[in-house]
């Protein structure tokens, strides 16, 4: 009775929240182990720390019963990581045994003045600062279709080093894609209130050896978004292709691969063209947000048309042979130099001899002195010329 009355009588008001409401996960108490977990400070006596078999990072937490002070808007909040115990009977061979699940959950105290502040700011802040840590700690995944897997998926991390700045790819091409993404990050309301599922579509077309594959992972790099292999001839039909869709993450590049050869719509048990057509935008491509779809092929002229209409393929890129702006790149990055000597005469070349950017890196790797690496470069043109002579195809 003592304690009622005095609890009448607090200013303070005490939130709780719980670890999962059901069988469903409750992101606020999510949201609040990251960001608390970056707020620790050396004097905290107690920490908490794991690492998943998959990632880099050490993820450090607070650990339970360990009070921490945050201020926002200078407001006092106090934060406690509590846990309680339940007991769930379960009948096997008739007889009852028990279960004992631990509840894990944070009280958050405040001032009862600041109550509409703290649930109308202060946990949406909370929210977003969480989804940026995350972002900035996060370990990329490279998923691939496993039918072994719970969702069809199986995934290792994605290592790749690619970047826009490493990319030998056309500058005005590298600024219009770049510029593409950011203006597709920044628009889910957008997609919201013109009724559109909030996803985007790339066809990267050009011959094999342009950097198609190294793109796709510069463009993840870039975004911090996981990439989903979907190599079509490995899925048995359309109903799998539904649930592969369901079982990638939000965030994330589904990447589709030489697309002109992957349907094969003659056989009823494969993948089709029109459960495709849905798959990319019918109602199954508006299970998540914040998607991209990037379609490869070697040869764009060979695709059905109604592939390529926007909203499917959104964005054509043409990933052509090395230019001079190109070439300059890959010097800069295997050879580290910006200028030489013998860069006219290798322009020269390159108007005349078409090299794709992984023929011309295959050679600037072969020696790291740029000298021996650029005469050798030279020489790789002089037989590639000699070989177009004789079959009459050099561009002269």
């Amino acid at each position: 009775h003592l304690h009622k009355i005095s609890s009448s009588l607090s200013s303070q008001l005490t939130v709780v929240i719980e670890e999962s409401d059901g069988l469903t996960a409750n992101q606020v108490f999510h949201a609040a182990n990251v960001y608390l977990g970056e707020k620790l400070s050396s004097s905290t006596p107690r920490i908490k720390v794991n690492k998943p078999q998959k990632e880099k990072r050490l993820q450090v937490t607070t650990d339970k019963n360990q009070e921490m002070v945050d201020v926002f808007k200078g407001v006092k909040l106090k934060w406690v990581l509590l846990s309680t115990s339940r007991n769930h009977v379960l009948k096997k061979n008739n007889k009852n045994g028990v279960l004992k699940e631990e509840i894990r959950y944070f009280e958050l105290s405040f001032h009862k003045k600041n109550r509409e502040m703290v649930l109308g700011s202060y946990l949406p802040y909370l929210l977003q600062k969480a989804k940026e840590i995350k972002e900035k700690n996060k370990t990329l995944k490279l998923h691939t279709v496993d039918y072994n897997g719970t969702d069809y998926w199986g995934s290792i991390n994605l290592d790749h080093p690619a970047s826009f700045d490493t990319m030998a790819m056309d500058p005005a091409v590298k600024t219009a894609l770049i510029e593409d993404l950011d203006r597709f990050s920044r628009r889910r309301e957008f997609y919201r209130r013109v009724g559109k599922a909030w996803k985007r579509g790339y066809l990267l077309y050009g011959p094999p050896g342009t950097g198609k594959s190294s793109l796709v992972a510069a463009m993840a790099n870039y975004l911090k978004f996981d990439v989903y292999d979907l190599d079509l001839k490995e899925i048995q039909c359309n109903s799998d292709l539904r649930r592969l869709l369901i079982g990638t993450g939000n965030g994330s590049i589904i990447v589709i691969e030489d697309i002109d050869t992957s349907l094969d719509s003659a056989e009823d048990d494969k993948v089709t063209l029109s459960g495709l057509l849905n798959f990319i935008d019918g109602l199954w491509s508006s299970c998540g947000d914040e998607r991209i779809i990037v379609f490869t092929t070697n040869h764009k002229d060979r695709l059905d048309p109604v592939l390529l209409r926007p909203g499917r393929m959104d964005m054509h890129l043409h990933m052509s042979y090395c230019t001079f702006s190109g070439f300059k790149t890959l010097a800069s990055n295997y050879l580290r130099i910006q200028d030489h000597q013998l860069f006219d005469e290798i322009k020269g070349w390159l108007d005349k001899v078409q090299a794709t950017p992984a023929e011309v890196a295959g050679e600037l790797i072969k020696c790291e002195d740029p000298d021996v690496a650029l005469r050798g470069l030279i020489k790789w043109f002089h037989n590639r010329a000699n070989t177009e002579m004789q079959d009459g195809s050099l561009n002269i």
